[in-house]
């Protein structure tokens, strides 16, 4: 399972609460919450993401409470894959639940920019920055896990008879 795009750059502790605010959260329109996605801290957010970017982010990204809205407002958004330093537990759970690619590996992290080109290859566990050509290895996930992400998460999953 190979993502390719251009990146949006956040920094550390982003919080469900700038994810997707909280005055947002009386919907379950998914396309309403990506409009809504990151516009406390980056108001051009929806308006700047193509389908398949990438989110690259610091330590303990979608810390805060643990509403499913976020990975789910982020995903929508068009957003394929999320790489950080470090997830909130919960979040991190919840992305893989819903079917949001997610990769811990600080160096990238710390190294991508905003506007970079990346692709991340999770079958064997490569990040590479192509716009700098530096290369980065992370630790994937198990195939059962993938295949949950590619199913569209969990439930989708269980609901194609797909799941090990």
């Amino acid at each position: 399972m190979k993502f390719t795009g251009t990146v949006i750059k956040y920094g550390d502790n982003v919080d469900t609460d700038v994810i997707i605010p909280a005055r947002h959260l009386n919907t379950i329109d998914v396309n309403e919450l990506a409009s809504h996605c990151m516009e406390d801290i980056d108001k051009d957010f929806h308006k700047k993401i193509k389908p398949g970017d990438l989110m690259v982010a610091g330590w303990n990204f979608g810390c805060g409470s643990s509403r499913e809205h976020a990975p789910i407002a982020i995903k929508a958004s068009g957003i394929s894959l999320v790489i950080a330093k470090s997830f909130a537990r919960i979040f991190y759970r919840n992305a893989i639940n819903i079917g949001l690619a997610i990769l811990e590996c600080p160096a990238a992290a710390e190294a991508i920019e905003n506007g970079h080109k990346v692709e991340a290859d999770l079958d064997a566990g490569v990040i590479t920055d192509l716009t700098t050509g530096a290369r980065y290895d992370t630790t994937p996930f198990p195939p059962f896990i993938q295949k949950m992400i590619q199913n569209g998460g969990l439930v989708a999953s269980i609901q194609k008879g797909d799941f090990c």
